[in-house]
């Protein structure tokens, strides 16, 4: 089974941990660098970008999030999440990890008063998603490699780009475990192809 871990610094990592421990899979709450080499796959969950950039400060979180990307690892990231991982961040300008090719405009859907909520038709999942907005960011553009799995108003709102699936909403706020599952059955096929090569190299220095 995959080994999923929640970035909990900042923001509603709890809601994001309950919600793949009612996969039946364990999550671990990350708050050094150093248990990143324990997983395969790990949530960016939704808060404030802003106060999540000054904590990040504290360890080289950056480095590390972009080593564990190129060893493989599977990211879920959702508002806040998403805004981090992205290429670049408009209103205002801001670091990001540049590992989801999407420019991402910070509370483009509105601010807090703004929230809302409605049902995303995501075809590769079973049925409609209940979606909630909370000062959500906008995709602005994404580039060709990333496909759109949902839309909203015809913009899109959730992309997966290779081993990350980020959406613009809160999927740990309505009970619906689905996109929890699906990026926990992407980590899960990370974990096989990496022990089937040990397994090869294993045969490999017996021979």
């Amino acid at each position: 089974m995959a080994r999923i871990g929640v970035l909990a610094l900042q923001g509603d990592f709890e809601a994001h941990r309950k919600a793949i421990e009612r996969l039946g899979v364990a999550a671990l709450e990350v708050r050094r660098c150093a248990e990143l080499a324990r997983l395969d796959g790990l949530v960016l969950p939704g808060g404030e970008s802003t106060t999540l950039l000054n904590l990040m400060r504290d360890e080289p979180w950056f480095e590390a999030l972009r080593r564990f990307h190129r060893r493989g690892g599977a990211f879920l990231a959702t508002c806040a999440g998403a805004i981090l991982l992205s290429r670049r961040v408009l209103n205002p300008v801001q670091p990001s990890l540049g590992l989801l090719d999407a420019v991402v405009e910070r509370n483009g859907w509105g601010r807090q008063v703004d929230s809302f909520e409605t049902r995303l038709d995501v075809p590769a999942l079973s049925g409609p998603v209940d979606a909630v907005f909370i000062r959500a960011p906008r995709f602005k553009s994404l580039g060709r490699d990333v496909s759109v799995l949902a839309r909203f108003g015809g913009e899109p709102v959730l992309v997966r780009h290779g081993r990350i699936l980020a959406m613009t909403f809160h999927p740990e706020l309505t009970g619906d475990g689905r996109l929890h599952r699906h990026f926990v059955e992407m980590a899960d096929r990370r974990r096989r192809a990496v022990d089937e090569d040990d397994v090869e190299r294993s045969r490999a220095v017996a021979s």
